[in-house]
């Protein structure tokens, strides 16, 4: 451990005090060994320069470089969920069907199942793994369909069935490389790039990162090629392991992550990409799917939101077909969601103004809570 800084000037004023408590955090901090010498060197320099008066000047960009540094989590490190059972619980608890996706994510968590009874790491449970002392590689994931099909919801699902904290990066109209791989700190303003933050936002260096909108990506000609070069650096198990910021200029493993990306359709995404993906198409929910879904999980949850009972807004079994099937020739959910939703706030006004305690929509009434646009009658 190096030792504090000694104050050679005789200079005991608040900016030595400043410096030596930057000193303190950067010993306290388990980042990197050749990271922690760079941060100690900064800070040696900026001692050195009190004498000369260019002490702010100098001192300004290199404590924000710093505050940026030691706000990442060096070194912590969630613990996977490894009991398959619990997993596939959770994610049929949040979502019908969506079989392939699921068996994909069992088939990951077995491997590490087999790789931690191999490592026998002391006092981890049969369950559980720290996440950051294997080195399994993650499968790189893009789910394929149109809008509303349950992309986004389902990668956050698998977060919390693995016990991963989660961020989403969108990449819907990005323009700037920089967005990604952050901004040189000799650059006013400058910052790092949304991999890094992710890391920030989420406390850990292993969350499972999702790329949204992957096929969004700004089409310009050489911004686009950049972004999915910087992607492909990203994503890539045989690259991530050192990943370079351009505002923090230290390499820094990506590869116990857990990545995720998302799209409409793979028009736009580079070749070199696509390679490293595992691409699992996401089709139209049948009639009969989306009537179980809209049963069992959206009204439940709606009626969770607008604080009310179940009993207190029934919808007859003969009244789904009736309402979803306008719907059969739109693969997502959102729209018969908002539509459960307006059920919802017209039930909960009655409920209020008329004092019942509550509605059973049937197939006389139906047309007093849904639009004459919807449903089969329309």
């Amino acid at each position: 451990m190096m030792p504090p800084i000694q104050d050679n000037t005789g200079l005991l004023g608040e900016e030595l005090g400043e410096i030596n408590t930057l000193l303190k955090q950067v010993l306290d901090v388990p980042m990197p060994a050749e990271l922690k010498a760079k941060a100690i060197a900064m800070l040696n320099r900026i001692k050195k320069l009190i004498q000369y008066g260019s002490f702010f000047k100098e001192f300004e960009p290199i404590q924000l470089y710093l505050s940026w540094v030691l706000k990442i989590p060096w070194g912590i490190y969630t613990a996977d969920n490894l009991d398959i059972t619990f997993v596939k619980e959770q994610l049929d608890k949040t979502h019908y069907g969506l079989n392939e996706v699921k068996e994909r994510i069992l088939e990951f968590i077995a491997i590490l199942n087999l790789l931690s009874k191999q490592l026998q790491i002391p006092g981890t449970s049969q369950n559980t793994v720290k996440g950051g002392s294997y080195q399994a590689k993650a499968p790189i994931i893009c789910f394929v369909g149109v809008q509303g099909i349950g992309k986004t919801s389902i990668a956050k699902s698998i977060a919390t069935a693995l016990g991963r904290k989660f961020n989403r990066i969108s990449l819907g109209g990005l323009a700037d490389i920089k967005e990604l791989r952050g901004v040189n700190k000799s650059i006013p303003n400058a910052e790092p790039g949304q991999v890094i933050k992710s890391f920030i936002r989420t406390g850990v260096m292993n969350p499972l990162i999702l790329f949204d909108e992957l096929d969004k990506v700004s089409e310009g000609g050489s911004v686009n090629a950049d972004i999915m070069a910087a992607l492909l650096e990203i994503l890539d198990p045989e690259q991530n392991t050192g990943f370079i910021d351009h505002y923090l200029d230290f390499p820094v493993d990506l590869s116990k992550c857990v990545f995720i990306a998302t799209a409409n359709n793979l028009g736009g995404i580079s070749a070199a990409l696509l390679d490293r993906l595992e691409i699992i198409r996401m089709t139209s929910y049948t009639d009969d799917e989306k009537i179980h879904i809209a049963k069992d999980y959206l009204l439940p949850k709606i009626l969770e939101q607008c604080g009310m009972k179940k009993e207190q807004l029934v919808v007859a079994e003969d009244v789904w077909p009736l309402i979803v099937r306008p719907f059969g020739f739109d693969a997502g959910m959102r729209q018969l969601e908002r539509n459960l939703n307006q059920v919802a706030r017209k039930v909960a006004k009655r409920i209020l103004v008329e004092g019942v305690s509550g509605y059973q929509v049937t197939t006389v009434n139906f047309r007093e809570f849904f639009p004459q646009d919807i449903g089969i009658y329309s």
